[in-house]
């Protein structure tokens, strides 16, 4: 009897009607509005360092594993700690909340590379194994870039 009862449940919920309920969830109407100062602090600290990072824990002693998979690509990156601001977002609440609506992403960690956002640990990662992320902290100064040997160089 109760099988029946979450098969019919499960059934009156398609996967079309709850992809339309949640999709309802990014419609600012539904969502809880982050005050303007809120809002200006957040932008305050994006823009306070090259790489800013908002993560569970610090960077010395991650409160989760994607955090700490954050904080690791950005080490093999070579991503200098003077060129790196992180967040604890376990120690502030309204942090925790006001940057996934400030982003617009669901998830922690989040990072930001000049300002801009790039993404949670999934893209980050992503973006290390194409090379994409090298590319990026190289055009913005953040890491060295390595000289490429040109075709006219004699070789030794």
């Amino acid at each position: 009897m109760l099988r029946s009862f979450f098969q019919t449940s499960a059934s009156i919920f398609s996967l079309s009607t709850r992809n339309a309920l949640f999709s309802n969830l990014r419609n600012p109407g539904f969502r809880r509005f982050l005050s303007q100062e809120a809002r200006a602090k957040i932008q305050a600290a994006v823009q306070e360092s090259p790489v800013v990072l908002f993560m569970k824990g610090d960077p010395q002693m991650p409160q989760c594993g994607f955090s700490r998979a954050a904080i690791q690509v950005l080490e093999i990156q070579g991503v200098p700690p003077e060129k790196l601001k992180t967040y604890d977002i376990l120690e502030d609440p309204e942090l925790r909340s006001g940057i996934k609506e400030f982003s617009e992403w669901p998830t922690i960690p989040q990072i930001y590379i000049s300002g801009e956002f790039v993404g949670g640990c999934d893209i980050l990662l992503g973006m290390h194994q194409s090379g994409e992320l090298e590319s990026l902290l190289e055009k913005h100064d953040i890491i060295p870039k390595i000289p490429t040997k040109s075709s006219s160089e004699p070789s030794s």
